[in-house]
């Protein structure tokens, strides 16, 4: 009777081992099934971790989303909210006119594209307001106080609906709004990827560039030396980002303090020259980097697109940029990643466009395509 008492807990033991095995291997697979190259959630480096090019040396960690378990967590994007988070705000910005942005979406019926793809939609109007003006008191951070605020307060809306496992738009506003997506992601408790699509790097620090703080936006997520300790610090953790939670895609304009951050950072980059060559070889590279993360983000600064092309960006520069159908292409294809979370899109000024109304038609298309 014992030996058969012996044997009877041996193979009951087993059996747990297996049910356990099958249970953590289904939870991944359901969370992080983007391809063979994902890696599952949890084992993501966190700012300040080194990133290991083996799984083998990767260390689990405790769940990312702090309500529910990943069970229960949707990857249907009709069934989850959209949060769209105004930032109508050109403070970091070299002149007026991004702040006009989000109400021409809405007026040009952002709402009605996104509810035609069946997306239910939580619209939380401009949280943020503020129109560019010179500021002589601080005139290599111009406006600091109010970019400062405009990501404070996206920050809240965005750490609140990833939380409670919703996606978001953040409709910029200038470049620096991203400060506050990421920071409300970090709240959240969420293992960040951003996908960065701009024509430039960002990663001025405040001493390298002329006072618009649009042009040092990476350098705050990424704590350069030199950066403004308020920004840097809008998050829970500092740096708000470390260099391998960062892919550059479409990029072009690097200063040469820029390029040396990139090297010696390691940074990811898919050049402007690559995206143009084969959209779909760079996307299919951005995302298969992307899938290593339990929350993508993704960056799009509409200086990326060829201004002849499509005229709305902040930015008039006679660039052979991305045309607006490569750019949705990559949209579509990121945002349709299961870890994907948020868009924030920004440099938008509507005065820029000859047609305002076919312009954000067009732009609204895009983003329906996208997130519906």
């Amino acid at each position: 009777m014992a030996v058969v008492a012996l044997v009877m807990i041996v193979l009951e033991s087993q059996w747990l081992v297996r049910v356990r095995r099958l249970t953590t291997a289904s939870m991944r697979r359901a969370v992080c099934r983007s391809g063979a190259n994902a890696w599952p959630i949890g084992l993501v480096p966190r700012p300040g971790d080194k990133l290991s090019t083996s799984r083998r040396n990767l260390r689990p960690s405790r769940p990312v989303l702090q309500r529910g378990s990943y069970e229960n967590w949707s990857f249907d994007l009709s069934a989850r909210f959209l949060n769209i988070i105004g930032a109508a705000t050109s403070a970091g910005a070299y002149s007026p006119g991004q702040e006009q942005a989000p109400a021409a979406f809405r007026r040009h019926g952002l709402a009605e594209a996104l509810a035609s793809r069946g997306r239910t939609i939580r619209d939380h109007g401009d949280v943020a307001s503020f129109r560019w003006r010179p500021d002589p008191s601080q005139p290599q951070a111009m406006n600091l106080e109010a970019v400062r605020h405009a990501c404070d307060v996206v920050a809240s809306h965005v750490a609140t609906a990833i939380a409670a496992q919703e996606d978001v738009l953040v409709l910029g506003g200038d470049c620096t709004v991203e400060l506050g997506t990421v920071a409300g992601a970090n709240a959240a408790g969420a293992r960040i990827g951003l996908v960065y699509m701009d024509f430039d790097a960002d990663l001025n620090t405040p001493d390298t560039s002329d006072g618009a703080m649009d042009w040092t936006g990476v350098a705050h997520l990424l704590d350069i030396p030199g950066c403004e300790p308020s920004l840097a610090r809008l998050g829970p953790t500092r740096p708000m980002l470390v260099a391998q939670q960062l892919l550059y895609f479409g990029v072009e304009n690097i200063t040469p303090p820029e390029a040396a951050v990139i090297r010696d950072n390691v940074i990811k980059v898919i050049s402007r020259e690559e995206a143009l060559s084969d959209i779909e070889a760079a996307t299919a590279r951005a995302a298969d980097w992307a899938a290593r993360f339990d929350c993508v983000l993704i960056h799009f600064d509409v200086d990326a697109l060829s201004f002849v092309d499509f005229p709305i960006a902040e930015n008039v520069r006679r660039c052979d940029g991305l045309k607006l159908e490569d750019a949705a292409f990559a949209l579509k294809q990121l945002t349709a990643l299961p870890q994907w979370r948020g868009l924030t899109i920004t440099e938008i000024n509507p005065a820029h466009a000859p047609d305002e109304s076919a312009a954000f038609a067009r732009l609204n298309e895009v983003l329906a395509d996208a997130l519906g």
